[in-house]
């Protein structure tokens, strides 16, 4: 069932379905870009091609005396060209800015990236295999990592594409306007069974994505496996969080409220508490030792898993939402 309010299902020149509210602008800036270099090059080699047959070697043509010298046409070619070009960069840069900034109340779905599949964890902990379920107009926001070697996540319907980096969190979000099935895929070369890296992403309305949720098995959410490993891996112990207290005597910083502020570090810096640092933080505490604090902390780096780490995460960042 389509919803009369949804957008029109647009196409590429290609063929590609423009599937995203951002896919119709990436679209026409590829066109522009296209059509203005295409109108440079015909009138460059246009005018090249007509004095080359013209004045050949025996050509009757008048030659004339030579024109007296000028720079205004040069000028003028080179200052319109500079500013149409300069046009097209100032556009796809607030397009590749608006990209990595999400709207407010965006879905935060984790994507992990492993030879040769695509792991999928959403808030509620449901968890899917080469498949990406998401509803239609609610902005949707990826935090891709891998557990291996580099890929790279494409969705060619919503005009995106990103590396995913071992040991990094990266991010994109995208907002679905039509109901569907498009396919994603690994687009990094990543070992011998990189082509059969690939998936779907299953758009549906707001009800049945709802619906398709409430089947799934999930036993508990992101934030309630968190803390669990929270408890497990012993950051309880020294770290406070929520209404508890560390019962160890090593001096840490507390995790109410943290995630999204800055943290002041050791070496006179300051850098916001958001996934990265986060994650940093759990894999190589000691880049990163905030101030006031003896840098004590262990690495995390071969102890939790990519997937594990982004359920801390998960768990942290509900600390300075009320929970």
């Amino acid at each position: 069932m389509v919803s009369p309010d949804m957008a029109p299902l647009g196409m590429a020149p290609l063929g590609v379905p423009q599937a995203s509210t951002v896919a119709p602008e990436v679209d026409a800036l590829i066109g522009a870009l296209l059509a203005i270099s295409l109108a440079v090059l015909a009138l460059v080699f246009g005018l090249l091609l007509t004095y080359v047959v013209r004045y050949r070697a025996g050509s009757d043509a008048f030659r004339g005396d030579l024109a007296a010298k000028t720079w205004r046409v040069e000028i003028a070619w080179t200052a319109a060209t500079l500013l149409v070009f300069f046009g097209l960069f100032v556009w796809g840069a607030d397009l590749y800015a608006r990209l990595f900034e999400p709207p407010s109340a965006t879905l935060n779905i984790n994507v992990v990236g492993k030879q040769w599949m695509w792991k999928i964890e959403h808030p509620g902990g449901q968890r899917e295999i080469n498949a990406l379920h998401v509803p239609v107009g609610r902005p949707v926001r990826l935090v891709l990592t891998s557990e291996d070697v580099i890929h790279d996540f494409s969705i060619p319907a919503f005009r995106l594409k990103h590396d995913v980096v071992p040991g990094r969190y990266l991010s994109i979000w995208f907002q679905a306007d039509r109901i569907g099935d498009y396919p994603f895929f690994c687009t990094q070369f990543c070992g011998t069974d990189h082509a059969a890296m690939r998936g779907a992403v299953h758009v549906m309305s707001q009800p049945d994505y709802a619906r398709w949720l409430d089947g799934q098995p999930a036993s508990r959410s992101l934030v309630r496996q968190g803390q669990t490993l929270f408890m497990r891996f012993g950051c309880s112990g020294c770290h406070q969080a929520g209404n508890g207290l560390a019962s160890s005597t090593v001096h840490a910083p507390s995790l109410n409220g943290i995630y999204g502020r800055p943290v002041a570090l050791a070496d006179g810096s300051t850098v916001i508490a958001d996934d990265r640092y986060l994650h940093d933080s759990m894999t190589d505490p000691n880049s990163q030792v905030v101030a006031g604090y003896a840098p004590v902390m262990p690495t995390f780096a071969h102890v939790a898993s990519e997937a594990e780490i982004l359920d801390l995460i998960a768990y942290i960042r509900s600390l300075s939402q009320g929970g």
